[in-house]
């Protein structure tokens, strides 16, 4: 038997508890740093497989390490499983958990004969927080000859871009007034964040295609009648690059002093995490996952469309070889981050884009070992 058909086999073993997970994890979705069932689910399973878990890891509560095979290279595969507030499991987290989970599993009986080590590792707050920016600065990648994840998407890409990403809160302070008999009193917070959110949208027309700029209202006032004092919001920021990114933020920072500047407010702005950088996938890898995804019976075309999107894989990808591929499921035209798209994690569609990303990992690391590619990588 070869070493793919024993992975194949050992996936075969434990899919239905994986789609058992899946759903677990679409039931009760938990968001950044808040995931203790999700990790424990998860770290339980990989431990009751025979595989000795780390749990917590890295000095993060909800982060967890499984590594299968004693020495050789290792190969990291990440395991997403935080939520979305509101929406759930909208970016399909419950797929690439247990895929990850099933790759590094399928893999496992057969590390030692390849010479490789497998871990997985459980990294929490892809969504907000930047899990695995922690837990590179912790050390969990230090070692690492590669690393990959799969991630559920409305079409199958094996190179998807991602941009580089941060994160702010904007803070303009006034003073509060009688709104109806003495506002020339007051110094209008709301007045700056409107002013500030006009100034971005005017800057939108020197935009590049790939550069992004939203923002919510966390706080916009007290009442009608009060002139606002205080006004919070958060801002997301992107671009194709790290270096455009830093360019963009110098500009839409500017836009911000000068609206504090025109309405007399003071202003702070607070970074929110650490940035995400872009994705760099590494071509070998590809290569190797694409051909693999096909014996499956899906084909991994190469990117054609710039679309957006960030990932704190990012900075993994800067510094290990990575392989981030998207795994279509049949959302009826939903996207990520609606629930339609969440819904869709626990069809029949959801089940099979965890068995094919699971899989075409697992043959991909089988191919790396097999061919001794890593010193090519």
């Amino acid at each position: 038997m070869s070493h793919k058909d024993t992975a194949q086999e050992a996936f075969d073993a434990i899919e239905a508890d994986l789609q058992r997970i899946s759903r677990s994890l679409f039931d009760n979705p938990e968001t950044a740093y808040q995931e203790f069932e999700s990790s424990r689910l998860l770290a339980e399973f990989i431990e009751s497989q025979g595989v000795e878990v780390t749990y917590p890891a890295y000095g993060l509560d909800t982060a967890f390490e499984a590594t299968a095979g004693t020495s050789g290279p290792r190969v990291v595969i990440c395991c997403e499983y935080d939520g979305l507030p509101e929406v759930g499991q909208a970016c399909g987290h419950n797929i690439i958990a247990t895929a990850a989970v099933g790759a590094g599993l399928a893999v496992a009986p057969v590390a030692d004969e390849l010479g490789v080590r497998v871990t997985i590792l459980g990294t929490p707050a892809e969504e907000g927080g930047g899990g695995k920016i922690q837990l590179l600065e912790a050390g969990a990648f230090e070692d690492a000859a590669a690393s990959m994840m799969i991630h559920p998407f409305p079409t199958d890409i094996v190179d998807k871009s991602f941009q580089a990403a941060r994160g702010f809160i904007v803070e303009f302070t006034g003073k509060e007034s009688h709104a109806g008999f003495a506002p020339h009193l007051g110094v209008n917070a709301l007045d700056a964040f409107v002013q500030a959110y006009m100034n971005v949208a005017t800057l939108r027309q020197h935009y590049l295609p790939t550069d992004r700029t939203h923002c919510i209202i966390n706080h916009g006032g007290d009442a009608q009648n009060i002139i606002p004092a205080y006004t919070s919001s958060t801002w997301g920021i992107r671009a194709a690059t790290g270096e455009r990114l830093e360019e963009l933020v110098a500009k839409v920072t500017a836009c911000w002093e000068a609206a504090a500047s025109a309405t007399g407010c003071e202003l702070k702005v607070t970074p929110v995490a650490e940035p995400y950088l872009d994705v760099k996938t590494n071509p070998a890898m590809a290569e190797l996952y694409q051909a693999n995804s096909e014996s499956l019976g899906r084909p991994m075309p190469r990117e054609e469309v710039v679309e957006g999107g960030s990932t704190d894989m990012g900075n993994v990808s800067q510094v290990v070889p990575s392989i981030h591929p998207m795994v279509a499921i049949d959302a009826q035209g939903a996207v990520n981050h609606q629930k339609e798209f969440a819904a869709a994690t626990v069809t029949e569609s959801g089940n099979l884009a965890i068995r094919d990303g699971a899989l075409a990992m697992a043959f991909t690391i089988i191919d790396m070992a097999d061919q001794d590619i890593w010193g090519t990588l």
